[in-house]
């Protein structure tokens, strides 16, 4: 079974949570006329295997979200912290 510890909730069961996105990822700048760049962007997906950033949100609990390191191949969840503090600190993915 797979628990998650939420920074606000301590561990749940994964259940509570939806799996939002590759957290790894970078985002085109805002206003960009780049369509390629949005194109891979939204519809381009690495399947990677081993450690990986995920944004995670705990809809059954306090409806936060929050950057969860998992690895793909055993599906062990790691450290988990808010999605915001990470953004501020330079991006989900560092």
């Amino acid at each position: 079974m797979l628990r998650i510890t939420c920074p606000w909730c301590g561990e749940r069961d994964y259940s509570e949570f939806r799996y939002g996105s590759d957290a790894s990822k970078a985002r085109p700048a805002h206003g960009t006329g780049d369509l390629k760049a949005w194109h891979d962007h939204v519809f381009l997906f690495d399947n990677p295997k081993g450690p990986h950033r995920e944004y995670w949100q705990h809809v059954l609990g306090c409806r936060q979200w929050l950057v969860l390191e998992r690895d793909t191949a055993t599906n062990t969840p790691g450290a988990a912290r808010s999605a915001r503090e990470a953004a501020a600190k330079g991006g989900a993915g560092r």
